[in-house]
């Protein structure tokens, strides 16, 4: 019988508190007056404004090309510094040509030798030409000389190709930029013995190609058929900017070059990448970088302050501002914002004025006052 008067108790308690609140939510009576909750407020307003999609991404060189070595020997010399820019095409290693020198002086050695002796077994199997046509020779004697001479001409041609596979090995030594880009550390020291198909062998140097470059960036899958509806029409323009020590949020713009194939079903976005000239070397690999995607610009966009808009299990809703100062709440639909500003596609109207401050107090049907002037801006149905 006890526990079960507490628990009336506690229902009491409990409706009361509630409607304490309620009351609060609704307004206070002073000297039989209700006062209004004091929130601050603006117009619902009617102007152009660019449709963008904020997120973070990530700085990524185009390529990224390790350089290994393709014959071994002793690494001689490096001829750029740790970091440094290079050209595609720039003599960047050299290992040491010597022992392929020597192998292409052999193999040349031995197509002249062979090139002599072909020389001589064409004239000779002229001569015999001649002969076995007047039975001076045998045939199986011709058929003996004309042999050798072809097996020759087989042996030259492949006197030949060791030669251009000697030039080839003795080019190995020379070790160019494969493309233009910057470099990393020098994996490798000169002195150092360079091996190839071994498990030690390691890649020399690497190098970044950043000029241009990619950012990475994905955005939810609800924006997908908007961002392929307008970058049919024409270019996406991209901004990337970043805060730091001596930068503060310069914008560097790149075009939407990149929609991936599929979304990604564990995140429900969709990966994209914009590409950037970089010729300032502003963007670097791996940084993390603010992204806005600048879809289009509306003329006439129905708009609130950014922080009027709250949301609910139920979706988005703004408290409007009726008659008698009595607030509403107003479900609504914005997908997008720019400078603290919100756009809605439904639910208000220019000329309607949305709480903006002290929504935590309100219900719907509470009672406000407007603690700030409201200020007339552009509010054209």
């Amino acid at each position: 019988m006890i526990n079960k008067n507490k628990r009336i108790i506690a229902i009491i308690a409990a409706l009361l508190f509630y409607a304490s609140l309620s009351a609060c939510s609704k307004g206070k009576k002073i000297n039989g007056f209700q006062q209004g909750i004091p929130v601050t407020a603006a117009y619902v307003t009617k102007k152009a404004m660019p449709i963008q999609i904020h997120t973070i991404g990530n700085v990524q060189a185009i390529s990224s090309v390790d350089v290994n070595a393709r014959v071994g020997g002793e690494l001689l010399n490096a001829y750029f510094k740790e970091g440094q820019y290079v050209k595609k095409g720039q003599l960047m290693l050299l290992i040491d040509p010597r022992p392929f020198t020597i192998a292409l002086e052999q193999a040349q050695a031995n197509l002249m030798r062979d090139e002599a002796q072909l020389n001589y077994d064409t004239q000779n199997l002229k001569r015999y030409t001649k002969l076995v046509a007047k039975d001076y020779v045998t045939k199986d004697q011709y058929d003996q000389i004309k042999t050798q001479a072809q097996a020759l001409s087989a042996t030259v041609q492949a006197d030949k190709a060791q030669v251009d596979n000697a030039k080839l090995q003795l080019s190995y030594c020379y070790i160019d930029a494969p493309v233009s880009g910057r470099t990393g550390s020098l994996l490798v020291k000169p002195g150092n013995i360079v091996s190839i198909n071994q498990p030690n062998s390691t890649t020399l140097v690497n190098i970044q190609q950043t000029r241009p470059i990619y950012v990475q960036f994905s955005v939810p899958e609800q924006y997908l058929n908007d961002i392929r509806m307008y970058k049919h029409k024409g270019t996406l323009n991209v901004g990337a900017s970043f805060k730091g020590s001596g930068n503060t949020g310069k914008v560097e713009y790149g075009d939407l070059t990149f929609i991936n194939n599929a979304i990604d079903t564990s995140t429900g976005t969709i990966m994209l990448k914009a590409q950037y000239q970089n010729n300032d070397d502003m963007l670097w690999p791996g940084q993390y970088v603010n992204v806005t995607l600048t879809l289009t610009d509306m003329p006439d966009a129905v708009v609130v302050p950014s922080r009027a808009i709250q949301v609910s299990q139920e979706g988005q809703y703004v408290f409007v501002v009726g008659r008698n100062n009595i607030a509403e709440t107003r479900p609504v639909v914005s997908h997008y914002s720019y400078d603290h500003e919100s756009l809605i596609e439904k639910g208000v109207s220019p000329g309607e004025i949305v709480v903006t401050d002290g929504q935590l107090e309100l219900v719907d049907g509470s009672k406000v006052e407007l603690k700030n002037k409201l200020v007339t801006g552009n509010t054209n149905q």
